[in-house]
C-alpha cells in the first residue's frame, strides 16, 4: 500500500549536523525575527481608540526621554489594555507555535496542529462547560480543565489515525470530525446557558483582549516550564525524524517520547486557550513557516533551534494578525473582533497550499463500502424499505402530537378535516411546516452526503467538511443580518450561489495538479475553515449582540419555518433524486478507484463535477430549510450502506429515509425534552451522531 505524502515542507526533518558549523545564519534569522517582532509590537501599542503617537509611546516607556509631565494618560492606556493585549499575543504565539512544532514532529505530518488534532476544540468545550455550570474557577483550575479536555480530544484523534501513520488525510478528517462533534456540544452549551456564557461565542475564535495583566502573568511561568521541558526532548525529536526503527536502534524510547511530547504540546496549547481562547491555526502556520525558513538557513533544522524559532514565528503571526486586524477594522470594533479570525483565514490558505502539493494515493482513498461490502437479498432490502416508510410516518405523526403542548390524535384528525378548535389549529398550523422542513431537509442532506462520500471514496466525508455547507452559511447569514426580514427565496438564491462558488473554488484548487479524492477533501477542509471564520467575522461586526441568530443557523433549526421555506428543498429533491438513481451505476464505479471508471469509459472528472454540483445545490436548499445540520450527511449514508450494501441504487433511497427520520426525530426531541424551551434540531443530531461517528472512526482504524 502506498503511503500518502505531502511535499514541502518536511514535517520531521532529520538532524542537521551542520548546525554547529553555521551559527551565524541562525543568529541572523533569529535577529531579523526579533527586530520584526519589535517593530510590530511598537505598531501594536500605538493602535486603539485613544491615539498614541510614536513620541508619546517613547515618553511613556522611557521617562527620562520626556521633559513634560504629561505621561499619565499614555501610561494608563498602555498598562490598562494595550500592554496586556500585546503580552497575551506574544505569550500565546510562542506557546502555540512550539506546540504545533512538537506535534508535527511527533506525527511527521506538516498538517498537524492543535486545531487539526482537536486540541483547541477539546479545551474550548471544557472551558465553556465550566462557565455554563456557573462555576467561577481560578485561572489555574481553568487551565487544568482545558488541558484535560485538549489531551483527551487529541489522544483520541491520534489513536484513531494511528499516530498519523494512516496518512495526512485520515488524520485531518478524524481531527476535523471530532472537532465538529465537540463544537456542536459547545453550541449546545452556549444556547442553553446564554446568561452564563455571554461573550464566549466571539471568544471561541480567539481574542487577545485582556482586562489587566493578571492572566498573562499567571500563565507565563507555566509556558516557560513547558518550553524548557520541550527543549529537554529536542535531541529525541531529532532522532525520531530518522524513523521509528532507527530511533529504537539508537536507544530512544519511541512511544514514551511521543507520549511526553504530546502531553507537553497539549499543555502549551491549553494554556493558550485559557488565556485567549482557541486562536486558530497559529500552531499550523508557525511551524510550517519555520521549516520553510530552515530549508534556506542551514543549521535551523535541528529541533534545538527550530522549536524556539517556531515559537518566535508564532508570536509574529499572532501580533501581526492583531495589527492587521486593527488596521482593517474600525478602532471601536477592534475589541469585539477576535484575532483568531485572521489567523484562521491564514491557516485555511496554508492548508489549501499544502493540500495542492499532496501526491495521489494513500490509505485514505479507499472505497466507501458498507458492512464489509455485504450483499443483501431483495427481501431484506424490501423489508428495510417498508420499515423506513413506517418509521417516517410514525415520526411525522409523533412530531404533530408532541411539543410544548400535547395534541391528541383525534385533534389531528379534526384539524385535517378543518373541524378543530382555534388553539389546536394554531399549534398544528405552526408545527406541520417545520415537520416537513425536517423530513425534506434531512433527506436532502443524506442524498448530498451519499454523493460526496462516493466521489471522495471516504465514509468520513460530508458536505460540511468540503466547504459546501459553511459556504452556504456565509451567504445566508450575511443576507439575513444585512437585510432583516428578507424572504426565503433571496436567502435560498444567495446560499446556493455561495455554496456553488465555494465548491467551484474547491474543485478548481484541487484540480491544479490532477484531481484526486484526498486533495478534494483537504482543500475542502481548508475552505470550510475559512468560511466559518468569515461567518464569525460577519456576525461580530454586523450584529455582535445578536449571536443567538447565528448560533441557531450554525447549529441547525426548524424553528419558525413556513411552507415557502420548504418548497425549495422539495423541488431540489424532486430533480436530484431521479438524476442520482439514474446515475447510480456511475457512482458505484467512481467509488471504486481512479482506473476502473476510465477503463469502462466513464468521464471521471466531468462526472465528479456534475455530481458535486448536485450535492452543492442540495446542501444549499437543505440549509435554507434546516440550517447547518451536523452529522446527517455523514451518518445516514454510512448506516444505509451497512443495512443494504454499497450499491447506490439501494443505499441512496435508504439513506434518504434515514436522514429524514433522523432530523424529524431530532426536531421532535428538541421541542419536547426541555419544553416550553426548545433545543435546536442540529444539536440533537450532533448528540445522536457523535457517538455513532466515534464508533465509525474506531471501526475504520481497525479495518485499516
Amino acid at each position: 500500500m502506498t503511503r500518502t505524502a505531502v511535499s514541502p515542507p518536511q514535517a520531521a526533518p532529520a538532524p542537521d549536523l551542520s548546525a554547529g558549523g553555521r551559527p551565524l545564519r541562525v543568529t541572523v534569522a533569529f535577529a531579523l525575527a526579533l527586530v520584526l517582532l519589535a517593530v510590530l509590537s511598537a505598531i501594536h501599542l500605538m493602535q486603539g481608540t485613544a491615539r498614541l503617537g510614536i513620541d508619546e509611546l517613547f515618553r511613556a516607556l522611557l521617562p527620562w526621554a520626556s521633559d513634560h509631565g504629561d505621561r499619565g494618560e499614555a501610561v494608563a492606556v498602555l498598562l490598562a489594555s494595550r500592554a496586556p493585549r500585546l503580552a497575551a499575543a506574544v505569550l500565546v504565539g510562542v506557546a502555540v507555535g512550539i506546540s504545533g512544532a512538537v506535534l508535527q514532529s511527533v506525527a511527521r505530518n506538516p498538517l498537524t496542529s492543535p486545531d487539526t488534532l482537536a486540541v483547541n476544540a477539546g479545551a474550548w468545550v471544557s472551558v465553556v462547560a465550566v462557565a455554563a455550570a456557573g462555576v467561577s474557577l481560578p485561572f489555574g483550575l481553568r487551565g487544568l480543565i482545558a488541558f484535560i479536555g485538549g489531551l483527551a480530544a487529541s489522544s483520541f484523534v491520534l489513536l484513531v489515525a494511528r499516530g498519523g501513520a494512516a496518512g495526512p488525510t485520515r488524520l485531518i478528517l478524524a481531527g476535523q470530525a471530532v472537532a465538529l462533534a465537540l463544537n456542536a456540544l459547545t453550541l449546545v452549551l452556549l444556547m442553553l446557558f446564554q446568561q452564563n456564557t455571554v461573550g464566549l461565542f466571539a471568544w471561541g475564535s480567539g481574542s487577545t483582549v485582556q482586562s489587566g495583566i493578571r492572566q498573562v502573568a499567571m500563565a507565563t511561568p507555566v509556558v516557560v516550564l513547558g518550553v524548557l521541558a520541550v527543549l529537554l526532548l529536542v535531541h529525541r525529536l531529532d532522532v525520531l525524524g530518522l524513523g521509528d526503527d532507527s530511533a529504537r536502534v539508537l536507544g530512544v524510547g519511541v512511544r514514551r517520547t511521543r507520549v511526553i511530547a504530546v502531553v507537553l504540546a497539549v499543555l502549551l496549547a491549553a494554556i493558550a486557550v485559557t488565556v485567549a481562547g482557541p486562536i486558530g491555526f497559529v500552531g499550523l502556520c508557525a511551524p510550517v513557516l519555520a521549516r520553510l525558513t530552515a530549508r534556506r538557513v542551514p543549521g535551523l533544522g535541528n529541533h534545538l533551534v527550530l522549536v524556539p524559532f517556531a515559537g518566535l514565528v508564532g508570536a509574529l503571526v499572532v501580533v501581526g494578525a492583531d495589527v492587521l486586524l486593527r488596521l482593517l477594522v474600525p478602532a471601536a470594533r477592534g475589541i469585539v473582533v477576535p484575532t483568531g479570525i485572521l489567523t484562521s483565514l491564514a491557516g485555511a490558505a496554508l492548508v489549501v497550499w499544502l493540500a495542492r502539493r499532496l501526491r495521489d494515493g494513500g490509505p485514505a482513498a479507499t472505497p466507501t463500502r458498507g458492512a464489509s461490502g455485504t450483499v443483501r437479498s431483495r427481501g431484506w432490502v424490501a423489508a428495510v424499505g417498508v420499515t423506513l416508510a413506517v418509521a417516517a410516518v410514525g415520526a411525522f405523526v409523533a412530531a404533530l402530537l408532541l411539543g410544548d403542548r400535547l395534541v391528541l390524535l383525534g385533534d389531528v384528525v379534526n384539524w385535517a378535516r378543518g373541524a378543530s378548535g382555534r388553539e389546536v389549529t394554531f399549534v398544528l398550523d405552526q408545527r406541520w411546516p417545520r415537520i416537513l422542513a425536517g423530513l425534506l431537509g434531512g433527506a436532502a442532506l443524506a442524498l448530498a452526503g451519499s454523493i460526496v462520500q462516493a466521489i471522495c471514496r471516504n465514509p468520513l466525508a460530508e458536505p460540511s467538511l468540503l466547504g459546501v455547507t459553511p459556504g452556504a452559511g456565509v451567504g445566508a447569514v450575511s443576507l439575513v443580518l444585512l437585510v432583516p426580514g428578507v424572504g426565503i427565496w433571496p436567502v435560498m438564491g444567495v446560499a446556493t450561489l455561495f455554496a456553488l462558488g465555494t465548491f467551484a473554488l474547491v474543485y478548481w484548487l484541487a484540480a491544479g495538479r490532477g484531481l484526486s479524492s484526498d486533495r478534494i477533501v483537504l482543500v475542502g477542509i481548508g475552505m470550510s475553515t475559512g468560511a466559518l471564520a468569515l461567518t464569525t467575522l460577519i456576525v461580530v461586526v454586523v450584529s455582535p449582540w445578536n449571536t443567538n441568530l447565528a448560533l441557531t443557523w450554525l447549529a441547525g433549526s426548524t424553528y419558525g419555518r413556513s411552507i415557502s421555506q420548504v418548497l425549495p428543498v422539495a423541488l431540489c429533491l424532486l430533480v436530484a433524486l431521479p438524476l442520482t438513481l439514474v446515475g447510480a451505476r456511475t457512482l458505484d464505479l467512481i467509488a471504486l478507484d481512479e482506473d476502473v471508471p476510465r477503463v469502462l469509459g466513464v468521464p471521471l472528472n466531468r462526472a465528479r463535477l456534475a455530481y458535486l454540483t448536485l450535492a452543492a445545490v442540495l446542501t444549499a436548499a437543505a440549509a435554507c430549510a434546516v440550517g447547518a445540520l451536523a452529522f446527517v450527511g455523514l451518518v445516514a449514508p454510512h448506516a444505509a450502506r451497512a443495512l443494504v450494501g454499497s450499491r447506490h441504487s439501494r443505499s441512496v433511497p435508504v439513506a434518504i429515509g434515514l436522514g429524514a427520520v433522523l432530523v424529524s426525530v431530532a426536531d421532535t426531541v428538541g421541542r419536547t425534552i426541555i419544553a416550553p424551551s426548545q433545543l435546536a434540531a442540529g444539536l440533537v443530531t450532533a448528540m445522536i451522531g457523535a457517538p455513532y461517528f466515534i464508533w465509525l472512526l474506531w471501526k475504520a482504524r481497525a479495518s485499516a
